[in-house]
């Protein structure tokens, strides 16, 4: 095509093609202007052309014009820029949402109805400006296509929608993208419009509303693993609350009004409502910074590198306490303790964290008396906005922790709406307690021995104090921990897990991560709704928990295919926790699923970067270089990742893996035939077996695999259904059949 000429019009280049054809950047060779051509499938009808000029009669400077129209192609202004991106900082947001609204309402005086508006169709320039793309051409697609509509009745007393089948809804793509657009489309809709209606302006302040929602939260107000699922979120549900404004909050509420009659109706009062919104937000600048603060390790001054659990632990109570504080930014546990025992400057550690105060101190234990010492430093200039030291007995720790926090929410300047302590006694124990921090401690070095240990601890902490919930929840983690990783078989690691995550309810209800385990065990069982609700309980509860929003991420988000809220989750961890490989690996992990191959490599080396030793993102970086034909790469990758992981299952997997992705199946098979043997003595997950006869082809033993994995619940199955080993059973007519057995498919 490119050198050819359509009418007067020579392509210059390709710039993609969707559902309805191709899109070409050309030159006007009359007027020697760059244009971009839309060349359909299609002969236009008379009624197009004749609807067409209406369009063309638009004259806006936010609005892509279209110049001309041809048997069967458009020709519109080229715009060089970028797609609408999301989330954006609440006034550019503000700032752009109004010019936005500014096109739509030129056009809605002119008559003209958008009904595509959706992130694809807005182009930001270089500039700053906004251009809104394929102005009223979805009506004329529709119209062009079936005089019909795709009418969504109610079936019965209830009001419960009837949908209609996906070749009945209208197909309204014109980006460029491949299949799943009519989905992406759907999701943007208004009610009426969704159900075939007929609609009116209101219908476009519905979809902008949709778009400002993603624009200040990063993630789609509605959106579902099926068109159908999407539309009935669109008809029933409300999306969830933004974290926004009050004002920008109520805006967004009232266009996504259900009825036309509830949203504004007309697009000008959307606009001055934004307008007052900006009028009244200050600038980024002038804007008071957000308190920000990283606790560091405590520096164990006591002679006995045995006793660093408990100054690890103070130091930790002190970010638990501080992270239930609103308005407050607490780095991570992670990436606070990464400067452990590094000669850093104050201010570099800020920098790197991105904090504006740090919090160091040391603790020396001698007999039953402790020397706590801690200092509040404004990175900035390195003062000491605070310090104190504590001379007491060791059954003071508490209260100690508590006067900590409480000085640096005075210094600070953080509201609080209560006088309470801020740190939370689980027990009054202090042996019992230094058994929980000495099991914590050990459960997160995340190796069996460490792990063994930990439940060691635990359970003599629960010896001392049976009614400690963290002991509880710490069993809890641990049984958990072991099946997820195939160590422990499922049903029995699952059933302990619950055991202990209740108990520890029972004395403590408002323990966060506890709820997201339960809600983890529903997971497993494919009890989706169930693991929903639960989730939501403990991110109410925990709204800063880590452990909370990565469980909602794994098991939850991802397994039921909300990915762009997944990976939503990982960022807004890894805003807190820059420098936690695991969650640079979990993005990466993420970006694999859904075979963006740069993103996955990317984050993988970001992880390793951190700390060169971490086997999940040596493996996952080696799976995704054995997915794009990298094969030498890709072996090595999983190599690494085999010496690292030490013996178990996983070393075993990995390795065949690889051979069976270099066509080495007589080396695969005899890592396959190692693998059977230690599955002997033991436990070995099934999804790993699943994984080594599907890299070697052979599809039958790869769905008895996968259904093993499915019967015996285990964890890694959960997502099977987009991980891309499993591709190769995708076309098998059982394939569908097991993912129903998960309840991941209608």
């Amino acid at each position: 095509m490119i050198g050819m000429m359509i009418g007067p019009y020579e392509i210059l280049a390709s710039l993609g093609s969707g559902g309805m054809g191709e899109v070409w950047k050309a030159r006007d060779t009359r007027l020697g202007r760059i244009v971009a051509i839309k060349k359909v499938k299609e002969q236009h009808s008379e009624r197009f052309k004749q609807e067409a000029r209406s369009i063309a009669a638009l004259n806006h400077p936010n609005i892509c014009q279209l110049f001309d129209i041809g048997p069967d192609y458009l020709v519109l202004e080229y715009v060089e820029g970028k797609p609408l991106s999301s989330p954006l900082p609440e006034r550019e947001a503000v700032r752009l949402g109004i010019q936005i609204a500014t096109a739509l309402e030129a056009a809605h005086k002119k008559g003209v109805i958008h009904r595509d508006l959706k992130p694809a169709n807005i182009m930001v320039t270089e500039e700053g400006s906004v251009k809104l793309l394929d102005f009223g051409l979805a009506k004329l697609y529709e119209q062009q296509a079936s005089p019909g509509s795709a009418a969504v009745s109610a079936a019965n007393a209830g009001g419960t929608p009837a949908l209609p089948a996906l070749s009945a809804l209208p197909t309204l793509d014109f980006q460029l993208t491949q299949a799943g657009a009519v989905l992406g489309t759907i999701a943007y809709m208004s009610p009426e419009q969704a159900q075939g209606h007929t609609v009116d302006a209101r219908s476009d302040i519905f979809s902008f509303g949709l778009v400002l929602y993603e624009m200040l939260s990063g993630r789609m107000a509605f959106s579902g693993e099926s068109p159908h699922v999407t539309v009935a979120a669109l008809l029933r549900d409300e999306p969830p609350p933004l974290q926004t404004s009050h004002a920008l909050e109520e805006i967004v509420r009232r266009c996504l009004a259900k009825q036309p009659s509830g949203r504004y109706q007309m697009m000008s009062e959307v606009k001055e409502a934004l307008e007052r919104v900006f009028a009244e937000k200050p600038t980024s600048i002038a804007a008071e910074p957000q308190p920000s603060i990283a606790v560091l390790p405590f520096v164990n001054m006591s002679g006995d590198k045995e006793q660093e659990y408990f100054s690890d632990g103070l130091a930790e109570e002190i970010i638990n306490a501080l992270t239930q504080i609103p308005k407050l930014k607490v780095t991570a546990r992670t990436s606070a303790f990464a400067f452990r025992g590094k000669e850093q400057d104050i201010t570099e550690i800020a920098d790197t964290l991105h904090v504006r105060t740090i919090l160091e101190g040391s603790v020396r234990q001698s007999g039953n008396r402790v020397r706590i010492t801690a200092q509040l430093i404004n990175a900035a200039d390195g003062y000491h906005l605070w310090s104190e030291r504590y001379d007491r007995e060791m059954t003071d720790v508490f209260a100690i922790q508590d006067e900590i926090c409480w000085a640096i929410v005075d210094k600070l300047r953080v509201q609080l709406a209560t006088d309470r302590p801020i740190v939370k006694r689980h027990t009054e124990n202090l042996e019992a307690y230094s058994l929980y921090l000495k099991g914590h401690y050990n459960l997160y070095k995340g190796t069996p021995d460490g792990m063994a240990k930990g439940k060691e601890y635990f359970e003599q902490a629960l010896a001392i104090d049976p009614n400690y919930a963290l002991a509880s929840f710490g069993l809890a983690d641990f049984y958990f921990s072991m099946g997820f990783l195939g160590y422990f078989p499922p049903n029995t690691a699952w059933r302990e897990a619950g055991k202990f995550a209740l108990k520890a309810l029972e004395f403590d209800d408002a323990l966060p991560a506890a709820h997201a385990l339960m809600a983890s065990l529903r997971a497993m069982e494919y009890d989706w709704k169930g693991a929903e609700k639960e989730f939501h309980r403990a991110l109410d509860l925990g709204p800063n928990s880590e452990e909370a929003r990565i469980y909602y991420c794994l098991y939850f988000l991802i397994p039921t295919r909300r990915i762009a809220e997944a990976i939503d989750v990982w960022r807004k961890a890894l805003d807190l926790d820059p420098l936690s490989p695991f969650l640079q690996y979990g993005l990466g992990y993420t970006y694999y699923l859904i075979r963006k191959w740069d993103q996955a490599i990317e984050q993988c080396r970001n992880a390793l970067e951190i700390d060169p030793h971490y086997y999940l993102a040596h493996q996952y970086l080696g799976f995704t270089y054995l997915q794009i034909g990298r094969i030498d790469e890709g072996m090595r990758e999983c190599e690494i990742a085999a010496e690292r992981v030490g013996r178990s299952h996983w070393a075993f997997a990995f390795r065949a893996i690889a051979y069976a992705c270099a066509g080495l199946f007589d080396e695969a098979r005899r890592v396959l035939d190692g693998l059977q043997q230690f599955a002997r003595e033991s436990s070995v997950s099934p999804s790993t077996f699943a994984w080594i006869y599907c890299s070697l082809g052979d599809i039958d033993k790869g769905l008895e695999w996968f259904e093993n994995a499915i019967d015996t619940h285990d964890g890694l199955i959960s997502h099977g259904h987009i991980f891309p080993i499993y591709d190769v059973l995708r076309s098998h007519p059982r394939y569908h059949a097991l993912l129903r057995k998960m309840n991941l498919e209608p």
